[in-house]
C-alpha cells in the first residue's frame, strides 16, 4: 500500500554558540565516523519547532504540556464561568483530569507570603491548585471539552468523586481526552504512563542533529566589572567561562502523513475530516522546523542563522536519511570551510543511495544559499522557502485526495 512520507535534509552553519547544554555545562556532542562531533538533541528541536509553531498556527490547534493542568483547566472553567472562583474549582478540575487521563493529581505545597514570611503582617500561605506528578500534553480542544464537563458538574452541585463515578460520565471525561488531538500531539505524539489508552503515536520523527565534520571544544573566560567601584578598587567583580563550539550541522526529520491524517481525525465526524488540518501541519512542520533555533544561551552568542540548504522529498515508503554522507568526516581546517565539501557529498551520496535501493523519491523541492551549494541544485526542484512550504502542502492534499 502506497504511504505519503515527508523528508526533510537541512545542512546549516551555526557560528560560535552553546544552543544544547550536557550536564556540564558544555556543548552536547556524539562520535559518529570515529570522530567527536556537535550534536543538538532532538528533544531541542522538537521543542523549537513547537515553539514556532505558536506564530504559524491558531492557538485552538495547538496543546499544552504541563503539570500544572488542573490550572489550565480551571482557567477554562472560570472564562466560561466568570462567577467561580479558583479554589471552588480545583476539586472538580482534578478529579476530571485524574479520570480523564490516569494521571495521579496532587496537592502542591502552600507558598509563603513577602520574603517568605506567613504570618498575618507580612503575607499568609498561598494556596496552589492541584499538579500532575508528571508533564500531561492535552490539546486546547481538549480541556475545553473537559472544562465543559467540570462545569456540568460544579452546576449540579455534585460533589467530584460521585461526579465522576457514573459509568457515562467517566467515559465521556476519557473520550475527550482521547480525540480532536491538537497538531503538535498529533506530530510529536503523547505517552501517559498511567492510561496508555490515551498515548498517541507520534507521525514525525525527528534525528539528533550532527556537525559534519570534527569539533573541537573551547571555552570563553570573561570577567565583569562592578560598576559601583572606585578607582582604587581594580579587578573584575566576578570571572567565569562558557563552553562552545561552531558546526556545520546536518538535520534531518521525516513526517509519517498518514498517521499524522489518522491522529488529526481521532474523534472528529465525517463532516469533519483533518484533510485542510493535515496540510496546515505539514506546512507549519515544513517551515516551523526549517526556521527553528533552541534558544540555549542565544543571549551570550546571537547565533541566529538560517539553513545554507535545504530538501525535501515526498515519499511513498520508508522515510530515508542521508547522514551516511558525512559518516567520512568533512576535513578541518581549509579555506573553503565545510559548506561547499557538505553539499558535494551530500549531492553524492543521495542518488547513489536511492539508485542502489529503489528509493527514488516522487518529488524532490530544494532552497539554497549561494554557490557554495550549487551542487545540490541537480537533485531536485529550485524554490524558495515560501514556495516549498506551498508545494509540499499542494502534494499532501492531492496524495490524500487519491487515497480517499
Amino acid at each position: 500500500m502506497s504511504r505519503t512520507i515527508i523528508d526533510v535534509h537541512i545542512l546549516q552553519t551555526v557560528p560560535p554558540s552553546n544552543i544544547n547544554r550536557d550536564d556540564t555545562g558544555a556543548p552536547k556532542s556524539a562520535v559518529y565516523g570515529g570522530v567527536r562531533r556537535s550534536r543538538v538533541s532532538s528533544q531541542a528541536w522538537k521543542k523549537a519547532t513547537r515553539k514556532a509553531f505558536e506564530e504559524l498556527l491558531d492557538p485552538a490547534e495547538l496543546g499544552v504540556r504541563t503539570k500544572k493542568v488542573v490550572d489550565a483547566l480551571t482557567e477554562r472553567i472560570i472564562a466560561r464561568e466568570g462567577s467561580l472562583k479558583a479554589e471552588e474549582v480545583w476539586p472538580m478540575a482534578a478529579e476530571i483530569v485524574l479520570v480523564a487521563t490516569g494521571a495521579k493529581v496532587e496537592a502542591a505545597r502552600k507558598t509563603t507570603g513577602k520574603a517568605g514570611k506567613a504570618d498575618a503582617e507580612e503575607g499568609e500561605a498561598e494556596a496552589k491548585a492541584p499538579q500532575s506528578s508528571y508533564l500531561l500534553f492535552l490539546s486546547a480542544r481538549q480541556l475545553d471539552g473537559l472544562a465543559e464537563l467540570a462545569i456540568e458538574g460544579i452546576g449540579k452541585k455534585a460533589e467530584p468523586k460521585v461526579f465522576l463515578k457514573d459509568a457515562e460520565t467517566k467515559s465521556r471525561a476519557k473520550k475527550i481526552a482521547a480525540t480532536r488531538h491538537s497538531v503538535d500531539i498529533a506530530l510529536f505524539g503523547r505517552m501517559v504512563a498511567d492510561n496508555t489508552d490515551i498515548n498517541v503515536d507520534a507521525a514525525a520523527q525527528v534525528a539528533h542533529a550532527l556537525s559534519v565534520h570534527p569539533v573541537d571544544l573551547e571555552a570563553d573566560y570573561f570577567t565583569a566589572v562592578d560598576d559601583q567601584n572606585s578607582d582604587a578598587e581594580p579587578g573584575a567583580g566576578m570571572i567565569g567561562t562558557v563552553d562552545f563550539n561552531s558546526a556545520t550541522l546536518y538535520r534531518y526529520a521525516a513526517v509519517d502523513v498518514d498517521l499524522l491524517a489518522r491522529n488529526l481525525d481521532a474523534g472528529l465526524t465525517e463532516g469533519e475530516r483533518a484533510g485542510e488540518s493535515v496540510r496546515r501541519a505539514v506546512e507549519a512542520f515544513v517551515e516551523g522546523f526549517t526556521l527553528s533555533m533552541p534558544t540555549g544561551k542565544i543571549n551570550t552568542f546571537g547565533n541566529n542563522t538560517l539553513p545554507d540548504a535545504v530538501i525535501v522529498k515526498v515519499r511513498s515508503a520508508r522515510p530515508v536519511s542521508f547522514v551516511g554522507a558525512f559518516e567520512s568526516p568533512i576535513a578541518q581546517g581549509t579555506a573553503e570551510g565545510h559548506v561547499r565539501a557538505a553539499c558535494e557529498a551530500l549531492a553524492a551520496h543521495v542518488p547513489a543511495v536511492e539508485e542502489a535501493f529503489g528509493a527514488t523519491a516522487d518529488h524532490t523541492w530544494v532552497v539554497r544559499v549561494g554557490k557554495q551549494t550549487e551542487d545540490l541544485a541537480p537533485l531536485g526542484e529550485q524554490v524558495t522557502l515560501r514556495q516549498l512550504v506551498t508545494k509540499v502542502g499542494e502534494a499532501v492534499t492531492d496524495r490524500l485526495g487519491k487515497q480517499g
